[in-house]
């Protein structure tokens, strides 16, 4: 089959390469992948300032949807022919502190697909049974792939921050995990304005389709125009950061009112500085939020098979998995939202056959 590999440490160093169908473990099922998203991680990974640890020479990609077409002798209850997703937490210790409290997404012994084993930028992947997660049948491939991000905003806004009705929500990023959080928040009761800037334009217009209450350009409008005279002039009481762009934390922090709520989704990439001495003057509550667990990927399928969330209108380009510097170098460009990688049918095919023979 074929994989799209980092094939070593440092910027750049990823390619296709040719590599054997996995072979399972006996509690482990394999997938023939059906479509995997790119997320801003992966091209983290590409330029070599991820902070999650890695493991190359690997397959990388973690957010998919595929079919099972072989089971371990140690797994009940799935069959081939099953539409699935799965969670990207391969593997962790399961009797520390987090794992024995259902938080094992910040165990220090996890290991991820895509990061530490093989992951889902090829045509098949190997994945632990208790990872699975059955489609709803109104749920496409393509909107299945993303239901690890969708679970990620999920953790992050339901979990983690809580969003209360009539609660004023600002959304700085509106790209795919912006626009996620944007209708976890408006499903929750709240009002969110979107912020980006001039590049973002049409994905602002995206959010207000999906719900926002305003959206801003930053580089045209000052935020605190649009969010002071909506709060009285007290700020927003939520700040949900998607963007992983430095200015962005800052802002968050002044446009927060005193005793507001803070939550980091995006990640920076590298150190950033942040004026903590306003977070105590207005006694900010700062949460970070890394990945997901199993509940939250439960209310995530959950919304999407009750049509809760809008996950079609956030695919917007489709690349054979050949072109895939085609699709990093669009999703680095901002051009669309949410591009996926689709193995080649065909391949897929010929592959299957040969292990049946």
């Amino acid at each position: 089959m074929t994989g799209l590999f980092k094939t070593a440490e440092g910027p750049g160093n990823m390619e296709l390469r040719e590599a054997p169908v996995p072979e399972i473990e006996a509690h482990e099922v394999l997938v023939q992948v059906k479509a995997v998203g790119i997320c801003g991680s992966d091209l983290h990974i590409h330029d070599w300032d991820t902070s999650v640890p890695m493991n190359p020479p690997m397959i990388t990609g973690h957010e998919f949807s595929g079919v099972i077409v072989q089971i371990g002798r140690e797994v009940a209850g799935w069959k081939e022919g099953d539409r699935v997703t799965a969670e990207p937490t391969y593997s962790a210790c399961g009797v520390c502190r987090y794992c024995q409290s259902g938080f094992y997404n910040l165990c220090l012994e996890r290991r991820i697909l895509g990061f530490w084993t093989d992951g889902a930028f090829a045509e098949y992947v190997r994945v632990p049974a208790r990872r699975l997660h059955r489609l709803p049948e109104n749920v496409s491939f393509q909107e299945a792939a993303m239901t690890e991000p969708l679970a990620c905003c999920v953790h992050a806004v339901l979990e983690l921050t809580g969003i209360s009705p009539g609660e004023r929500v600002l959304v700085s990023g509106p790209g795919t995990m912006g626009l996620l959080s944007l209708q976890m928040v408006t499903l929750s009761g709240g009002s969110a304005v979107v912020l980006g800037t001039g590049v973002d334009a049409g994905r602002l217009e995206l959010a207000r389709e999906l719900g926002a209450a305003r959206t801003v350009d930053i580089e045209r409008e000052d935020p605190w125009e649009v969010i002071g005279p909506m709060t009285g002039g007290l700020g927003a009481d939520v700040f949900l950061e998607c963007s992983g762009a430095p200015p962005a934390a800052t802002a968050g922090i002044h446009l927060s009112r005193k005793q507001g709520r803070y939550t980091q989704i995006g990640l920076f990439g590298r150190p950033i500085e942040v004026d903590y001495e306003k977070i105590a003057l207005k006694e900010l509550r700062v949460t970070g939020s890394f990945a997901q667990k199993w509940s939250a990927w439960r209310t995530a399928l959950d919304l999407l098979a009750a049509g809760r969330v809008n996950l079609k209108p956030l695919v917007t380009h489709t690349y054979p998995l050949a072109d895939w510097k085609q699709a990093f170098d669009r999703l680095r460009r901002k051009e669309g939202l949410k591009v996926m990688l689709v193995p080649g049918a065909a391949e897929q095919r010929q592959e299957k056959e040969s292990r049946s023979d």
